[in-house]
């Protein structure tokens, strides 16, 4: 494709083979300096328009164009238009040097225009991000906050103002999730005289200051007003405008998070409250200040969620922490396990009530020296020993952050878990001792599971990777490609031929799990799908996702069969019963639906917990139902009555995943404290 450079053709997408624009008839810019290519109109307004370019002399990167074609001319509108245009050029320039500000690339005249050239970033601004994903939770606001405060710190030491933070003007870029400051189109040094007129209105209502809309006026303090009002909406999900009470003089924001049963702690929202007063002797005077009262606030357990996670240590690892992958492996190799469970050992006594202290060194298993999984102790070893009721019963400590993932080994005494501390975790239930960790995604893991026969991990993560390992060896098999957004969920049928996985890209893929090739990809879901359930004999496929719907797949057609329709708001995650009778959808509304396969009826709406449900499993005789919740606890449920049975608590944060042992007296829960803590019952 060629873009048209008429910046009045009102279509100026061409082919790039065309030398006329096939609207307007003006003859096509093939390239702009003889250096940039015009491939795509990508935004228009008063004062010109935006291309997605290529620059041909950095091996085609793309980049952005910034054309200068006012409606007006010859007026004072026009010669501010004029003076804003060539202000931003010269921020750039000055600020460029910074790796969260898109840096200028080149500043010129064509045939009239003017052109500016800068960095593309390739991602989403936060306001497309809150749209699809929700509002962000305080771990999420305080990770917001330690990134732009030191950004905004850079520019004002360069003595400028940029007059328009906003959660447009905030942009993460895909490949590696850091903020970018952009657009300073408005933006002014301190020494200019920062008054542009009687009523001049700068910025953006609802996030700009009162001394900037009243007159221009912009300080230091100006820019931390505009983040924290850009902090309350992403917040609360609601503009600022509706979030100030014009009548009581006051910030409503509190009252609106409690309207949605959702907490904030009093030190952060002291610190919000502070950069958003009317006054601007009240407010943090500088960036610096602010970052220092955040620093001072108490640690607030847990890793950054969602679409905000980062890699905790700041960087990918290195090629040599990664496992390499075996070639030459044409299948995973699966052993000849029979289908019925070895017989149980004698019983011993239970486990130390007490957490054991974290393993100092991770395993890292190689092909030298394989970590024998298969050698274990068996479940038996968790029979019960005079413990009434359900109890916890281990600790499991040693993740750097959120524990996203957990599932038994049907096989042996040994749980697996996954953070989004990137790495995989194996670890011994008798000890609590760590055997094995799995390092290979680059990015945090979403989710995982087992075969039946024990031998065989499945994994997924932010990378966009599904990843087949050889369990018993610890060895990565295959690297699964074709999702293009994180990948939510996996799961695979008793049969262990198939795989299915789900994606933010809004599909679900099947693979052949023993090949590790695809088989075919499920359209339909117009929202991302975060949690997929296979039945036992791989003929179908349940899923959910952000459009509050439970989807049935049959997978012999690839075709969907019905949905689901009862929850108010997303699915966060499926589970199916042994005999495919009955699936259970856990969802943000904080309910548990069952419903009927057959009929697609609702049987039971469980309700019980106070914040969303991110987790629900069903127990292998069908009887029981249990899930974990953003409220911190673990409910058991009785699957043919809804009635609630026990709680369970004993977590600091949000229970992000659970399992149930094939036996139904082992659950596992999995959590932002970074801790995975198994129940036993006795």
């Amino acid at each position: 494709m060629i873009s048209c450079l008429n910046p009045h053709c009102s279509h100026p997408d061409n082919r790039d083979t065309a030398t006329d624009c096939r609207s307007c008839g003006k003859p096509l810019v093939k390239m702009l300096r003889g250096r940039y290519y015009p491939e795509k109109l990508i935004g228009r307004g008063g004062f010109g328009r935006t291309y997605l370019a290529q620059d041909s002399d950095r091996l085609n990167a793309p980049c952005v164009i910034k054309q200068f074609a006012p409606q007006t001319q010859g007026t004072k509108s026009f010669h501010k238009a004029v003076d804003l245009f060539n202000q931003e050029a010269v921020r750039l320039h000055d600020l460029g040097e910074h790796v969260q500000i898109p840096a200028l690339l080149a500043y010129f005249e064509h045939d009239q225009y003017l052109y500016l050239v800068q960095q593309f970033i390739d991602g989403k601004t936060l306001i497309q991000e809150i749209v699809e994903n929700g509002p962000l939770d305080e771990i999420g606001i305080r990770d917001l906050l330690n990134d732009v405060l030191p950004v905004l710190d850079f520019i004002h030491r360069h003595n400028v103002i940029h007059r328009d933070i906003t959660p447009t003007n905030l942009i993460r870029r895909d490949t590696d999730r850091r903020l970018f400051v952009i657009d300073f189109g408005i933006a002014k040094r301190f020494g200019e005289a920062l008054a542009d007129g009687p009523g001049t209105r700068i910025g953006t209502e609802g996030y700009a200051p009162i001394e900037q809309l009243r007159g221009g006026q912009a300080y230091q303090s100006s820019d931390l007003y505009s983040l924290g009002a850009t902090c309350l909406h992403l917040f609360t999900g609601r503009k600022p405008d509706s979030l100030y009470d014009h009548m009581a003089g006051r910030w409503r924001w509190r009252d609106v998070l409690a309207k949605q049963q959702r907490s904030v702690s009093e030190e952060l929202a002291a610190v919000l409250d502070r950069l958003v007063l009317d006054a601007v002797g009240d407010r943090f005077q500088t960036a610096r200040e602010a970052m220092a009262a955040l620093k001072s606030l108490p640690t607030f357990q847990g890793a950054v969620p969602g679409w905000v996670r980062q890699h905790p240590s700041g960087s990918l690892p290195s090629s040599a922490e990664m496992l390499p992958q075996p070639t030459g492996v044409p299948a995973v190799a699966i052993d000849p396990v029979p289908e019925t469970a070895p017989p149980p050992a004698p019983p011993v006594p239970a486990p130390s009530l007490s957490p054991p202290q974290p393993d100092p060194v991770a395993v890292q298993p190689t092909q030298k020296s394989p970590v024998t999984l298969s050698s274990a102790p068996t479940v038996a070893d968790f029979a019960p020993s005079g413990i009434p009721e359900w109890q916890s019963v281990r600790v499991l400590t040693g993740h750097q952050s959120w524990v996203t993932a957990v599932a038994f080994n049907p096989r042996s005494a040994t749980l697996v878990s996954g953070s989004l501390d990137d790495s995989i975790k194996v670890w011994n239930l008798q000890t609590g001792e760590v055997a094995a960790t799995l390092q290979g995604h680059p990015r945090g893991v979403n989710d995982l599971c087992i075969s039946t026969k024990g031998q065989v991990l499945v994994s997924c993560g932010d990378d966009d990777t599904v990843k087949v390992w050889n369990l018993v060896a610890g060895r990565l098999i295959h690297t699964l490609e074709g999702h293009v957004r994180d990948v939510t969920s996996v799961a695979i049928g008793h049969k262990g031929w198939t795989l299915a996985s789900s994606s933010k890209d809004k599909t679900i893929k099947l693979w052949k799990l023993d090949k590790g090739t695809p088989i075919g990809t499920l359209l339909g879901s117009p929202a991302a799908v975060r949690a997929v359930a296979m039945t036992p004999d791989e003929a179908f496929l349940f899923s959910g996702g952000l459009d509050h719907k439970v989807r049935l797949w049959d997978l012999k057609t690839g075709e969907m069969v019905r949905f689901f329709s009862g929850h108010v708001s997303p699915v966060n995650d499926v589970a199916v019963s042994r005999d495919g009778l009955v699936v259970v959808s856990a969802s943000k509304d904080k309910t548990l639906v069952v419903w009927s396969v057959g009929t697609g009826s609702i049987i039971h709406i469980l309700k019980g917990h106070s914040k969303e449900v991110n987790s629900v499993a069903i127990a292998a005789d069908n009887r029981t139902i249990v899930s974990g919740s953003s409220d911190r606890t673990v409910k058991i449920w009785d699957a043919r009555t809804g009635k609630l049975l026990h709680t369970l608590i004993g977590h600091s944060h949000t229970v992000n995943a659970i399992a149930i042992h094939r036996t139904g007296r082992l659950i596992a829960s999995a959590s932002a404290d970074k801790t995975i803590r198994v129940w036993r019952f006795g």
